[in-house]
């Protein structure tokens, strides 16, 4: 049995283009949450055309990487890993709009459960938070930390409020420490 850290590193090398901590493993999610995925011979295929996605964009080449997300939803409409791969293609390529019709896609075949909707609510997280709208994003986090998602509870540490000040104190302090500002410490 692989322990967690072993499993995050081989996340890291199969999933690139995840946030490192991002991968959640089935036996980490509830029964009732975990993705229930029909094993077809379209999902195979579209698994086999989502791979060649996903070594076209650690190529650097995002356009056929979108060209194979595309042909395995074409393929397998209903798996919703297809819609978050090209949905993270696309936000790459700067179709922040396409990305996400193709992650509220994922969130609805999914129905909210498993891997599946975990990186969708990650990703959906993270382009609100690009955008500024920190009160969506931090909703998205909360459902992807409810999933299992680590990378997503680390993000709604980072934007408490109260969290953000304790860490400012904290690094004010260091850093008077630093240059002898403090002594009666």
């Amino acid at each position: 049995m692989s322990s967690a850290g072993d499993r995050a590193i081989l996340n890291s090398i199969f999933n690139p283009l995840l946030p490192v901590g991002e991968c959640v493993y089935e036996e980490n999610i509830p029964e009732e949450l975990r993705d229930q995925e029909e094993i077809t011979p379209e999902n195979e295929e579209a698994k086999v055309l989502e791979l060649e996605g996903v070594k076209s964009a650690e190529a650097g080449n995002v356009a056929a990487a979108v060209i194979s997300f595309s042909k395995a939803i074409e393929i397998a409409p209903n798996k919703p890993s297809c819609y978050n791969n090209r949905a993270q293609a696309l936000r790459l390529q700067g179709h922040v709009a396409e990305a996400m019709t193709d992650l509220d896609a994922a969130l609805e075949l999914s129905q909210g459960k498993g891997r599946a909707a975990c990186q969708a609510y990650t990703q959906r997280a993270m382009i609100h938070r690009l955008r500024g709208d920190n009160d969506k994003a931090r909703l998205d986090f909360q459902e992807a930390a409810n999933l299992g998602s680590e990378f997503a509870k680390a993000q709604l540490v980072q934007m408490n409020p109260y969290a953000a000040l304790c860490n400012k104190m904290l690094h004010d302090v260091f850093s008077k420490l630093q240059r002898g500002e403090c002594t009666g410490v």
